[in-house]
């Protein structure tokens, strides 16, 4: 479940500062249980993909811009 949603950020289906699919979202759409779609944004969050902001949501986080010491 999180690769699914990963690649839907990595693809630019999801931009950053833009909501992610909610829990209950992602139980309807993709026919899962509740706790696999929490853990699967939780996954997402530790992977610096999400990023949570408690009673608003959650948010394709910012990805670090190329610099002189980037890539």
């Amino acid at each position: 479940m999180a690769d699914a949603v990963q690649a839907l950020i990595e693809s630019g289906d999801l931009l950053p500062d833009r909501p992610v699919p909610s829990e209950n979202r992602l139980v309807q759409q993709y026919g899962i249980a509740r706790g696999t779609a929490r853990k699967s944004i939780q996954l997402l969050r530790e992977r610096g993909l999400v990023v949570t902001v408690v009673g608003r949501g959650t948010y394709v986080a910012r990805r670090p811009t190329a610099g002189p010491d980037r890539p």
